[in-house]
C-alpha cells in the first residue's frame, strides 16, 4: 500500500483531466515542478550550512590550539 502502479497513475491522471480540464494541467504541472525543486534546493542549502558551520569551528579550533 505504498507505490502507485500504472493503473492507478493513468486513474489519478483521468480524473485530474476531467476535474482541471486540459487547458489548466499543464500549468499545474508546471507549478509543481517548480515547488518540488525549490524544496530540494532549500533542503540542500539547510542540510549544507551545519556542515559548513562545524567545518569553519575545527579550523578556529585548530587555530586557538597551535
Amino acid at each position: 500500500m505504498g507505490r502507485l502502479g500504472t493503473t492507478e497513475l493513468i486513474l489519478i491522471l483521468g480524473i485530474a483531466l476531467v476535474v482541471f480540464g486540459p487547458k489548466k494541467l499543464p500549468e499545474i504541472g508546471k507549478a509543481m515542478g517548480q515547488t518540488i525543486r525549490q524544496f530540494k534546493d532549500h533542503a540542500n542549502k539547510v542540510s549544507e550550512e551545519p556542515l559548513d558551520d562545524k567545518a569553519s569551528n575545527l579550523k578556529e579550533d585548530d587555530v586557538v590550539n597551535s
